[in-house]
Order: C-alpha cells, then sequence, then structure tokens
C-alpha cells in the first residue's frame, strides 16, 4: 500500500474527525507526506505540531483556508462577502465557465500543487451549504415583489429599488445546488487531472440517523427546514458521488456516513465562543410584559464576564453539556460514535478492505443496471421505427433534445455518410475533399437540411465560410448577445461542438473513424489481436446509431461510455 500512497491529502485534517484519521493513516499507512488542510491558519499549525510530535517520520504540511471560494478570498466566508465585486466574482464562479472557475478555486489550486496520491475529505459540505440559506432575505424579496406594481405598464417603466436587486444577487450566490454542483465539478477535473487514486469522503446524514421526528433543531420547527436542507443536500452531495465513481479516468470514489453523533473524549471547561468571540453572560433584567416585546438584545443588560460550562467536543453538532450530551446519546436516541471508530474504517477502506461502510458502494449493488431483456427488445423496437420512416418517408435522426447539439452533429454528418455511401468501407474509397463535395451537393438536395437547422443545427459548407441555417442556433450558446465576432478559430470551435462541418478536415477526421471500425471489426474474433474495443464495430451496412454508439465508446476525444453494462 505504501508505493501508493506517498501523499496524503485531508481536507479537514485539523477538526475531530480529520485529525484522527491522520494519526490512523499516520501509524497504518505510513505515507511518506500528509497534507493537513484545515479552514483555520491557527487550527492547522496546532494539528501538525501534535502530529509531527507522534509521528516524526512522517513529513507534516498543510494549508489553510475556505477551499470552496477563490484563492484571492481563501480567508473569507462566503457570509462576509457582500460588496457588489465580491458578489459579481462569486455569481461568475458558480454560473459561468466550470473550468475558469476552477483555475480560480483554491481547492483546485491545492490539489493541482501537491498531486496527493489519496484525499480524504472530511469537510462539513452539506451542513454549511445548508446553513447559506437564507429565508429571512427570500421572505423580505418575496415582499418587496409584491410591493412592486404591477399590470400592463403602458410604456411606463418602474424603477427597481437597488436594495432588491442586490438582494436578489446575494441570495443567487447563496444557493446551494449551484454550489455543490460546481464543487464536484472542480472537484472531479482536478482529481484526475493530478492523477490522485483514492477520494474517500467521510459524508453525512444531516440528522445523525434520526427521522423526521428528530427532537433536536435549529428552530422552533421539528424537523427544521434547514436540518432537511441539510439532509438534501447530504444525499445529493451523495449522488454526484456515485456518478464520478461512474466516470472512466476519476479516482476510486468512496463515501462512508456516520450515521450517530460523533463524540470524543475530549471533555473540558471552557468559555463558549460564537465566531470566534465569548459569549457574554449577562446579568438577569426584570421586565413587565406590556402591548409589545422588545427582541433588541443590546439594550440595557450588564454583563458579567463571559458564558463558560463543562461539555464534550463533537462533531457538527459542536460542544454539548454533560445534560444534553446525556440526552442525546440515550439508546434510541441519537447515540454516538467515536473518531477514531470513523478513522479505522477510512483507513481500512484506502487498504482496500471491504468493511460493508461505503455508501457508494452499497448504492452500486442496490441500483438497478441494464437487463438482458431490454437487451432483446431493441432490434424489434428499432425494426418497428425503420418500418415506419419506410411508410412516412421520414427520416428519425435527431431531435437535438437529447443533448448536447454535438450528439445531433455526430448523428447527422452519420446519417450523410450513410444515405450518400451505404457502406462503411465505400466511404474510405475517396478523398476527403471528393467526399465533402459529393455530401455539399447531396444536402444541397435533399430537404432533410430544412430539418437540420430547424432544430438549431446549421451546416457549415465545403468553404467554411457558407452557413445554412435557422433562426436558432444551439451552438454558440450565448444569453443576450446580440452577435459575436467571426475568426478561424471560433469557427472551428462551434463546428466542434454543434455544427454540421463539411470541410474536407472534417471529412478526413470521420475517415480515420471509419478506419478504427474496420480495423476492429477485422480484429474482433483474433483471441491474439489484444483488442480492447467496448464492443464489435458497428459492421455492414452503416447503421448511424450504431456508428456514434461506437465512437462514444471508443473515441478518446468523445469518452462518453459507462463503466457498468448489462
Amino acid at each position: 500500500m505504501k508505493s501508493h500512497s506517498e501523499r496524503v491529502m485531508i481536507l479537514g485534517g485539523s477538526g475531530l474527525v480529520g485529525y484522527q484519521i491522520a494519526r490512523h493513516i499516520a501509524r497504518e499507512v505510513q505515507p511518506r507526506t500528509i497534507f493537513i488542510v484545515a479552514l483555520h491558519q491557527e487550527s492547522m499549525r496546532r494539528a501538525m505540531q501534535q502530529l509531527r510530535k507522534e509521528f516524526p517520520r512522517v513529513t507534516f504540511d498543510g494549508a489553510w483556508g475556505n477551499l470552496f471560494l477563490r484563492s484571492t478570498a481563501h480567508d473569507k466566508k462566503r457570509s462576509e462577502l457582500h460588496n457588489h465585486k465580491q458578489v459579481q466574482e462569486l455569481l461568475q464562479d458558480l454560473y459561468a465557465d466550470a473550468a475558469s472557475s476552477g483555475s480560480r478555486n483554491l481547492l483546485s489550486e491545492l490539489l493541482r500543487k501537491q498531486k496527493p496520491d489519496i484525499v480524504v475529505d472530511t469537510l462539513p459540505f452539506a451542513p454549511r451549504l445548508a446553513w447559506m440559506d437564507d429565508s429571512t432575505r427570500i421572505r423580505s424579496i418575496i415582499q418587496e415583489l409584491e410591493a412592486l406594481p404591477s399590470g400592463k405598464t403602458t410604456g411606463k417603466e418602474y424603477a427597481v429599488p437597488r436594495s432588491l436587486i442586490e438582494a436578489i444577487e446575494q441570495t443567487l450566490a447563496q444557493l446551494a445546488i449551484p454550489h455543490l454542483t460546481r464543487h464536484i465539478q472542480i472537484l472531479h477535473e482536478a482529481l484526475t487531472s493530478v492523477g490522485t487514486s483514492i477520494y474517500l469522503k467521510v459524508g453525512t446524514t444531516g440528522t445523525g440517523g434520526m427521522g423526521l421526528n428528530i427532537p433536536y433543531t435549529t428552530s422552533e420547527d421539528r424537523p427544521s427546514s434547514r436540518l432537511l436542507a441539510r439532509t438534501a443536500i447530504a444525499f445529493a452531495h451523495s449522488g454526484l458521488l456515485f456518478t464520478m465513481a461512474r466516470t472512466p479516468g476519476a479516482p476510486i470514489v468512496k463515501e462512508i456516513k456516520p450515521a450517530a453523533l460523533i463524540g470524543s473524549r475530549q471533555v473540558e471547561h471552557r468559555v463558549l465562543t460564537q465566531d470566534n468571540k465569548p459569549l457574554p453572560l449577562y446579568h438577569a433584567k426584570k421586565t413587565l410584559l406590556a402591548n409589545a416585546l422588545s427582541l433588541n438584545p443590546d439594550v440595557g443588560y450588564a454583563r458579567r464576564g463571559d458564558l463558560s460550562m463543562v461539555g464534550v467536543h463533537t462533531g457538527a453538532t459542536g460542544f454539548l453539556t454533560r445534560n444534553e450530551f446525556e440526552a442525546i446519546t440515550t439508546t434510541f436516541q441519537m447515540e454516538f460514535i467515536t473518531p477514531e471508530e470513523i478513522a479505522q474504517i477510512v483507513v481500512l477502506e484506502i487498504q482496500g478492505v471491504n468493511t460493508g461502510h461505503d455508501v457508494l458502494a452499497a448504492m452500486q449493488a442496490a441500483v438497478i443496471d441494464p437487463s438482458y431483456r431490454a437487451g432483446l427488445l431493441r432490434k424489434p423496437i428499432l425494426d418497428k421505427m425503420k418500418q415506419l420512416e419506410n411508410e412516412t418517408q421520414s427520416h428519425s435522426v435527431a431531435l437535438g433534445q437529447l443533448g448536447p447539439p454535438e450528439l445531433s452533429k455526430l448523428l447527422y454528418e452519420a446519417w450523410l455518410f450513410k444515405a450518400k455511401y451505404h457502406r462503411i468501407e465505400r466511404s474510405l474509397s475517396q478523398s476527403p475533399e471528393e467526399i465533402s463535395r459529393a455530401l455539399e451537393q447531396y444536402i444541397l438536395h435533399h430537404p432533410i437540411r430544412h430539418t437540420i437547422i430547424s432544430i438549431g443545427i446549421p451546416i457549415l459548407m465545403p468553404d467554411g465560410c457558407t452557413l445554412f441555417r435557422g433562426p436558432l442556433l444551439k451552438i454558440p450558446e450565448y444569453r443576450g448577445v446580440a452577435e459575436l465576432a467571426v475568426s478561424p478559430a471560433a469557427i472551428n470551435l462551434w463546428a466542434d461542438k454543434g455544427w454540421i462541418d463539411l470541410r474536407p478536415s472534417n471529412i478526413a477526421r470521420w475517415q480515420q473513424r471509419f478506419g478504427r471500425m474496420v480495423d476492429s471489426d477485422k480484429t474482433f474474433f483474433d483471441l491474439n489481436s489484444g483488442d480492447q474495443g467496448r464492443g464489435p464495430s458497428p459492421g455492414e451496412p452503416m447503421e448511424v446509431g450504431d456508428v456514434v454508439g461506437w465512437l462514444l465508446n471508443n473515441d478518446p476525444a468523445l469518452a462518453g461510455f459507462r463503466l457498468r453494462s448489462s
């Protein structure tokens, strides 16, 4: 195991669980380097100091900051990013191109710099996202929207208050699901690019294993909407990790989900804090109830000092008093599990032991994969559609709804080859220039061009300048922009992403694909050929869907196959 785990990165490595995982990995896996990542610099340094004393043969290094923000804002909380420029940057990172967002992200930067073999993620991502939701602000936005004039304006425009625009921007910047999906996109790209072998997430159920009747909430609701959001995000996170685990080229992905209170042995008497500030202890003030009850906490209260209490450290639940801990760990309540037990499970999973606690492995075993019966039904379904095509003199190629536009482009380009040449080998009998001219003449005299352009797929002619199009263009995908500058690079990009491309260069690309299909077909039954293709080549006569399906399975530039099949 040591040869595959020279560098281990632990996200949240100074926390209750992360620190114990660092200890167990240092003792049992013995990597060369353990890289501790924490939210705060002080906790990171304290953890590394303790770990270096206990494990002098392991190198400990670290970094700190908010991993879900830009590197330039690593010392901030999302709630602290208030000004217009900061909010605009957040919106750009959430809703603009994922690749450019990743290039600015602190987590991506650390992964690309450290190139860890193993990443263990103990960050409480779901609780943090759930706490970002601000129902008070949303209610305020609804009230302001309802106060705006309604009905037809008859040419009169109403000014939207700047405060309302800023509140809407703040809300858009705090939505949980965009944060979660962008995080997974950035994480996957970074882990794949550096060749990380294992990514293990220590997740959460959101309710500590309790049901909707959980009596411990953060508000007067039972259960609170925020607590339910925490559970929803936690399992949405698992779903995205499940998808990442089925992605070719991704690391081995695992997740364990403690379904109990995570409680430590660290008992102490301490001053209680909030936002790194001591909570005040006040003198009680006697008031008489009248017609109104003041909710202002800052007027007329004498401070006695700082609030302190005996308690025990837990995970996401925080610091609990003796009686709170006593109640919550009663049998049939949340009960508890220790960080050391979680750390031991993590180490065993890293070492390849099937502990039975990998949630993603359980999901892999529980989902219903493609069936043999459905495979048998595929051909009669296709035959029936082909029969109806012949009877109606129509062509069932692509509507563009399956997406992305590149798929429709591939299907229509393959259809043109089939319509003109019928067989794969005949598509190799002429030069790209000859085929380019032949397909141009064919499509200019065939009504299918009207169908193609009507679903938003333009047709680029062999000269690279002439474009047949309709009112809708799916590529380039720009909303709210009247026009874009045209350049050779832009044309190449748009043509690759979703234009029928009749230029000789694209015809040559298709001939290379057809050549690989022919070679694969010739060697498929040769046991000594070492063929690693995913399924046999489409064969003759050419079938459009089979051709494109083979490309999705076998063309490295497309790489659109699933890891598990029937």
